[in-house]
């Protein structure tokens, strides 16, 4: 068994290989020893340390405002680079052609952080990637970030802390490290949601998942079906309409779809600015101002959504309706059976496609941490965190990001990671106040929940994000009361 006394030394080995710059792999680094082994017996103390897993947004933000608060960081990346799905070299990114961001520069940048004045209001995958890569840079967050290492286990041990399973890619052997706090940043675009349909296994064309669509010329002469009324549906058949022989879409009910500019300003921003006005005049404001696309839709004989415009993410694009109008873009209702080649809907037409894109979302799971940990119940995948963001069962587990807000999520998570890097300064300092704490976070949790009945579970993440930021206030002003005498 290794002997655990000399400290200082494994220490060392440890911090020598942290310095990898982004796109590099920990094992890979010149002169850099192998990663130090742990038997299952004994696991390496990390102390008061952090670990922080996914080096995509939402880790970079936790590793941030962690470091900010006072504590050691290591942020574990099973790839070897970061940016996670925003990079095109992370080898399970889920980027498809032409991808640019949905919502507005203003309603999507981190608040300490602003996108460059210049960049439109709509930035590109690219410019998002460049976005965070100076984001890294700026606050020095490389150094704290293990590249090419997967979490293969969490465990929880004595005294509200984790053991950690760190699984190299370089193959080396697995070690175990141990954690006063683990904050799980690997979002919700990483497991792809895949439908199957009768007669599906004998059609003889290519189905794939929109996260398989790296190349758009795939799509270049070919009949295309795209199964999913989302944004990643509308934006493939939008890439369809421009590029295929034709293009089919199969929608299953109705979305709201908002423009991408209202009243001349991007449509995030002009609801954005109406958040202070009271709720009922908000209300009627915003569909006054979504009435012209809620009409253009319903004439094109569109189903009318089943949902209110804030309880999912509405479909953005602009280009869409235009598609539809022009017949480049033919829609169809719920895919009902594969016949041979044929692909038969609900109302009995029929289409022969080369290509099926199913723009069908992803799982929401978490595969790292043990699902009791998480809230998960019975059969169902979904988490059920309080506040969205901690562990029902342990203080110190806690998860950023999964949330879907429809607006930009990362000054979300921002907030979010805020208030648990505070929590794990006031747990330690100051009793009484992480009581009051414990406290509110409960009593908020059941506020601002959307109404998920009659919602797919992909969609069960959402949350009105005006309400869920007024709960997050109200969390981080309960952490930054003076300290109990």
């Amino acid at each position: 068994m290794q002997n655990f006394d000399a400290r200082p030394a494994v220490l060392a080995k440890h911090e020598s290989l942290r310095g990898a710059e982004p796109g590099t792999s920990n094992a890979s680094i010149e002169g850099a020893s192998p990663l130090q082994e742990y038997s299952s017996q004994a696991a390496y103390d990390r102390g008061e340390a952090v670990c922080v897993i996914g080096a995509g947004a939402a880790g970079l933000i936790a590793v941030k405002n962690l470091r900010e608060n006072g504590f050691e960081v290591d942020c574990y990346e099973r790839d070897t680079v970061l940016g996670g799905l925003w990079n095109p070299q992370n080898q399970h990114s889920p980027l498809y052609p032409n991808t640019h961001l949905v919502t507005s520069r203003s309603q999507t940048e981190i608040p300490d952080y602003p996108m460059p004045d210049h960049w439109p209001d709509y930035p590109s995958a690219a410019q998002m990637l460049e976005y965070l890569n100076g984001y890294a840079k700026h606050f020095g967050l490389s150094e704290h970030i293990w590249y090419g290492s997967e979490i293969s286990g969490i465990d929880p041990v004595e005294g509200s802390r984790f053991e950690v399973v760190v699984k190299p890619a370089a193959g080396n052997s697995a070690r175990r490290l141990r954690y006063a706090a683990v904050i799980i940043a690997t979002g919700h675009h990483w497991t792809p949601n895949l439908p199957s349909y009768p007669g599906q296994d004998l059609y003889r064309g290519t189905i794939l998942h929109s996260s398989q669509l790296k190349d758009g010329s795939r799509l270049r002469g070919k009949h295309v079906l795209v199964i999913g009324g989302g944004n990643s549906g509308t934006d493939i058949a939008c890439e369809a309409a421009v590029n295929a022989a034709g293009c089919v879409h199969s929608v299953r009910r109705g979305y709201w779809h908002l423009p991408k500019y209202l009243d001349g300003e991007p449509a995030d921003y002009a609801l954005a600015r109406l958040s202070k006005r009271p709720k009922l005049f908000r209300k009627y404001l915003t569909k006054r101002l979504l009435k012209g696309s809620r009409n253009l839709s319903t004439r094109m004989g569109m189903d009318k959504p089943d949902h209110d415009h804030t309880d999912e993410e509405p479909v953005r694009n602009g280009r869409y309706l235009e598609h539809v109008g022009d017949g480049s873009i033919d829609r169809r209702g719920e895919v009902a059976k594969f016949e041979g080649n044929e692909v038969i809907f609900a109302d009995g037409t029929e289409f022969r496609p080369d290509i099926v894109v199913l723009a069908t979302g992803y799982k929401p799971g978490i595969k790292c941490c043990p699902p009791e940990l998480l809230g998960v119940e019975g059969e169902s995948s979904q988490p059920k965190l309080l506040a969205r963001m901690f562990s029902p069962r342990t203080e110190t587990l806690a998860v950023a990001g999964l949330v879907e807000p429809g607006v930009g999520a990362l000054p979300i998570v921002h907030w979010q990671t805020h208030a648990i890097s505070h929590w794990l300064q006031v747990r330690k300092e100051d009793p009484e106040r992480a009581a009051a704490f414990k406290h509110q976070v409960v009593s908020e949790s059941a506020q601002y929940e959307v109404n998920s009945t009659g919602i797919s579970p992909r969609h069960q993440l959402a949350v009105d994000v005006e309400e869920y930021l007024a709960s997050l206030g109200r969390i981080i002003d309960t952490l930054e009361q003076e300290p109990a005498k």
